[in-house]
């Protein structure tokens, strides 16, 4: 594989994991938000198959393969299950309205690649010139954190930031170890369900609720 096609494929890989995270703040349904993720979980996945390809290194590949297992596929299911007989679920009502969010999101990823540019210029390779997007998927994760009431949007936003991270070290170190990788998917995967296990609970006892409507039973 050269330069070129590399350095192309490369960028497209790492441009749809930032849109994929700035769709969950476009986006207000359930089931739209949940395929936006496990579209960033496979473009996560196909960065560091490029980057493995290139380098010549089995483990990245290998790691790729979980991550696009994990990311893509197992955790988007899980999630699926977690909206239940709610396929029309809405996130209706968000701290921050969705034209705001969007213009947010536009402000951290200017922060994101004006304060990291020098790290992609220490790096010095094709994949660090791209680190910045790693850094502004991670700033736009912690904002829908914020920004989002939904039980299920606080379980995305959790998966954001980890993906932001996990494209940052794929493009600063040419990924991480295989076991390492691993323990962190698994880690976040059970998160993910233990996460779930409570938000099904709550909305068999409760009803579909969101952080508001919670606080409010705790009042």
């Amino acid at each position: 594989m050269n330069g070129s096609p590399f350095s192309s494929s490369l960028t497209l890989g790492v441009g749809a994991v930032l849109v994929c995270g700035v769709a969950v703040l476009w986006l207000s349904a359930v089931r739209s938000v949940i395929r936006a993720i496990s579209v960033q979980g496979i473009a996560l996945g196909c960065v560091a198959v490029l980057l493995g390809v290139h380098l010549h290194d089995p483990a990245l590949i290998a790691t790729a393969a979980v991550v696009i297992v994990v990311k893509g596929v197992a955790i988007p299911m899980l999630l699926r299950h977690v909206t239940g007989g709610q396929p029309l679920a809405r996130e209706t009502r968000p701290l921050v309205n969705v034209p705001a969010s969007l213009v947010v999101s536009a402000a951290l990823i200017f922060l994101a690649f004006a304060r990291t540019r020098g790290i992609a210029h220490f790096v010095g390779t094709t994949a660090g010139t791209l680190v910045p997007v790693g850094f502004a998927t991670l700033l736009v994760g912690f904002f829908v954190l914020v920004a989002r009431r939904r039980p299920i949007f606080q379980m995305i936003g959790l998966l954001l930031v980890d993906n932001g991270i996990a494209l940052v070290a794929f493009l600063v170190t040419a990924g991480v170890p295989f076991l390492i990788e691993l323990g962190v998917s698994l880690d976040v995967l059970l998160g993910v369900v233990v996460l779930g296990v409570l938000a099904v609970r709550l909305r068999t006892d409760f009803g579909d609720l969101d952080l508001d409507a919670l606080q409010e039973l705790h009042d």
